[in-house]
């Protein structure tokens, strides 16, 4: 039985990656930094692990890795920063969040459908994630570590939040790419996978 060499390469990446995670994981637990910056790389792949798989198999494994690699990094820095009860972020702190992962919203979709749709769709994803960051909606909302699984009341409406404004995203990036025919459909799928997500994270 023979083994295609590209089936070989994949195996050998993820292979790799899941030992650099392990490495991570025991590197912290070894030296034991609370709030230090271990601790903010290994949440920062964790979460990017995260939803990149969870993106990556709903949307593709592109998306998976632009939205993944994004969202690993910017909630990295606002669960660290909530884990040390630091103060408040302010407008240019959120702006700044929101922009790096409407960029990796927009950069997944652009190779799914095309650079127009792609600069929509990041757009609107920045616009709407400002507006529910100024409203109080934020990841760090109900932040509070449990050994169990636990979706609060707003953790769940924000999830349903973002499920309906990534469909609208979705549906208007459509259009704006003169994609009329499969808007609904489109928008539907990226909201659903979005918001799916968004809740079990």
């Amino acid at each position: 039985m023979t083994v295609d060499r590209h089936t070989l390469a994949l195996v050998s990446i993820v292979g790799s990656s899941l030992d650099v995670l392990g490495a991570l994981y025991l590197a912290y637990d070894l030296l034991g930094g609370e709030h230090g910056p271990l601790r903010t790389l290994t949440r920062g792949v964790t979460y990017g692990a995260l939803f990149g798989l969870g993106y990556g198999l709903a949307l593709g494994p592109v998306f998976g890795l632009a939205s993944g690699a994004t969202h690993g990094l910017t909630l990295a820095g606002e669960f660290s920063r909530a884990s040390r009860h630091g103060p408040k972020p302010g407008f240019w702190y959120d702006l700044v969040m929101c922009v790096i992962r409407g960029a990796g919203f927009g950069l997944g979709i652009a190779y799914l459908y095309g650079a127009k749709f792609g600069a929509v769709f990041g757009a609107l994803s920045t616009v709407g994630q400002v507006i529910g960051y100024q409203a109080g909606m934020r990841p760090t909302t109900d932040y509070q570590p449990v050994a169990r699984f636990r979706l609060t009341k707003y953790q769940f409406l924000g999830a349903v939040n973002r499920t309906v404004g990534y469909t609208f995203a979705g549906s208007m990036s459509a259009l704006a790419a003169h994609q009329r025919l499969n808007a609904l459909s489109i928008g539907v799928k990226a909201g659903l996978a979005i918001g799916v997500v968004t809740a079990l994270a």
